[in-house]
């Protein structure tokens, strides 16, 4: 007997001293970011990026906080922060001992040649017990009531790491649901902004519409005088047939965007509340030079650092899982094998049994946990290093991207009116005698594919603000 605990004693100490050896790979370092971004100076306080501050129509304010309640997506996220709150409170209850009630009964009818028919015979006949001590054995009883217990001691921290990851996977799942919505208000916002620029597309093309008609009864009106002839007249109709199959396709455009919205905001399709254009005046507020430590802000980077803390603890909790368990398993009950003597003082029994439990056979199949949980550590190294390169490239992206637009918006409506007055002195110089009707109808689609342009630079600049705002970290203040 002596020889066999040497034995579990020599085989537990070799267990214990081979997972020493399983230590956690080392990690991939992260490129620091610049401290500022590039060839921007000067600063701005996060605490002012609200989106309300920025964007102030309360139409797409209004309409974007109805939307978030409604979100299919984000209900979706709200039910997984549930699942993690859960999961955290199940690691955490694993520190605790499992209590169960048990009510328990058995009958056995043993055999004249068994240890238990024999010794209960035996026990029967001895003068040292009384009445109420003595078994039954046709068939011999036994009824348990009270309480076991199961307690697994943390002696290795393998719980503790396991509880921590817990911790940092509810709260990756919370940065996930703040970027869901950073993402949702950004994409309503870009939605809303691109109806307002069809709106816009819609007026340009009916004014246009109704200037090319009346360029129609010009000409029609100058071939009965002899001074056209019907080529001129089928340009000219011609001309008035694209621009207004140009305006069904805008028509389309919207009933498309808009429905797209509601879809988005849990809604069937319906009109949806706006103003009908675009703002006059560019509202641009954060494109100044911002440092690099916003980047914290955004949600998507957030959520990766605490990934990363997750698979970490994952790994020391599976290198954890290699050493020996200690397991406690108290009890204390009423014990008897009559049911009448079940609640007497003399039956209340109460005991505590433990054991080291030392996984030998396991081996490969925790080698093969160890090495998954390392390999996904390093992913979520790379995951992080990854959304600090788009973060920062988007950044940089977008606020070039305010500069430049604000700078063709500038140039292009120039253009528009420089086409205007184009415009009307090929009409003049055409009833006058001094140009052809191709060069007012050129002057005219001109004039149309320039307003179209200049509407479509003033709402990239209100998307690209957008965009910078999310890049930034967004939200919904």
């Amino acid at each position: 007997m002596k020889n066999i605990f040497s034995y579990i004693i020599i085989v537990s100490v070799g267990a214990m001293a081979g997972c020493k050896v399983m230590q956690p790979a080392p990690l991939p370092a992260v490129k620091p970011m610049p401290q500022q971004f590039a060839e921007k100076a000067g600063e701005t306080d996060s605490a002012n990026l609200v989106f309300k501050n920025i964007f102030s129509d309360v139409r797409l304010n209004n309409f974007i906080a109805t939307a978030l309640k409604d979100n299919t997506d984000l209900n979706i996220a709200l039910q997984r922060i549930e699942m993690a709150h859960a999961r955290l409170a199940q690691r955490k209850g694993a520190f605790l001992p499992s209590v169960n009630g048990v009510v328990s009964g058995a009958a056995d009818k043993y055999g004249d040649y068994t240890l238990n028919g024999v010794g209960n015979f035996d026990t029967n006949l001895s003068p040292n017990i009384n009445k109420d001590q003595k078994i039954p054995v046709s068939p011999t009883t036994d009824l348990f009531v009270g309480l076991t217990s199961t307690w697994e001691i943390d002696l290795w921290g393998k719980l503790r790491h396991l509880k921590k990851a817990a911790q940092a996977e509810l709260l990756a799942t919370e940065k996930g649901k703040q970027l869901l919505i950073t993402s949702l208000v950004a994409t309503l916002a870009e939605g809303y902004y691109t109806l307002l620029g069809l709106d816009a597309e819609l007026k340009i093309v009916r004014k246009n519409i109704e200037l090319q008609k009346q360029a129609v009864e010009i000409v029609e009106a100058q071939k009965v005088g002899g001074r056209a002839n019907e080529l001129a007249v089928q340009q000219f109709r011609a001309q008035l047939l694209n621009t207004r199959g140009i305006e069904f396709r805008i028509m389309q455009q919207r009933v498309q965007v808009e429905n797209e919205l509601n879809a988005i905001a849990g809604s069937y399709p319906k009109h949806i509340d706006r103003d009908t254009s675009l703002p006059e005046s560019v509202a641009v507020a954060i494109e100044a030079g911002l440092p690099a430590s916003l980047l914290s802000a955004r949600p998507d980077v957030q959520q990766a650092e605490y990934e990363l803390q997750m698979m970490k603890e994952n790994v020391q909790a599976a290198r954890a899982a290699f050493l020996p368990s200690l397991t406690l398993n108290p009890y204390v009950a009423f014990n008897a094998f009559t049911p009448s003597l079940l609640f007497k003082d003399g039956s209340l029994a109460y005991g505590v049994a433990g054991g080291l439990t030392a996984p030998l056979f396991q081996q490969r199949q925790l080698k093969a946990q160890f090495v998954m949980a390392n390999a996904a550590s390093k992913e979520s190294v790379y995951n992080y290093q990854q959304k600090l390169l788009n973060a920062y490239s988007e950044v940089v992206t977008n606020m070039n991207a305010v500069d430049n637009y604000k700078q063709a918006h500038a140039l292009k409506l120039q253009e528009v009116q420089e086409l205007y007055a184009a415009v009307t002195s090929a009409r003049e110089l055409y009833l006058t005698g001094y140009a052809t009707y191709l060069e007012v109808i050129t002057a005219q689609k001109n004039v149309l594919e320039a307003e179209l342009a200049l509407n479509e630079q003033k709402k990239n600049i209100y998307i690209s603000l957008i965009q910078l705002y999310r890049s930034l970290g967004g939200g919904w203040q």
